[in-house]
C-alpha cells in the first residue's frame, strides 16, 4: 500500500512539473500567465519542504492545494492553447470559400 501511495505521489509530482513548464513555454501568452503556474509550483514545493523541519501543518495546508491549482490552470492554458489554431483555422476557411 505505502509503495502505491508513493507511486501516486511521483506521478503527480511529475504531472505537476510537467504541466507548469509546458505553460512556462508558451510565448504568446502573457509573462504572468505563463509563469503563475511555475510560481505555484514552487511555492508548494517549498511548503512540502517545511515538513523536514517539523511543520506538518503549513504543509498540509497549503502545499496539495497549490500543486491542484498548478494543474488547473495549466491544463486550461494548455486547453486553451489547443482550441486557438482550430478557430483561426475555421475562419480562414470560411474566407477563402467566400471569395472563390
Amino acid at each position: 500500500m505505502l509503495l502505491a501511495v508513493a507511486a501516486f505521489g511521483i506521478a503527480f509530482f511529475c504531472l505537476t512539473l510537467w504541466c507548469a513548464v509546458t505553460v512556462a513555454r508558451m510565448r504568446d501568452l502573457p509573462t504572468w500567465r505563463r509563469f503563475l503556474p511555475l510560481a505555484l509550483f514552487l511555492i508548494a514545493a517549498g511548503a512540502s519542504l517545511l515538513r523536514a523541519f517539523d511543520i506538518p501543518e503549513v504543509a498540509n495546508a497549503i502545499a496539495f492545494p497549490l500543486n491542484l491549482a498548478v494543474v488547473v490552470l495549466s491544463l486550461r492554458e494548455i486547453r486553451n492553447r489547443r482550441r486557438r489554431p482550430q478557430e483561426v483555422r475555421c475562419v480562414v476557411g470560411e474566407g477563402n470559400g467566400a471569395g472563390a
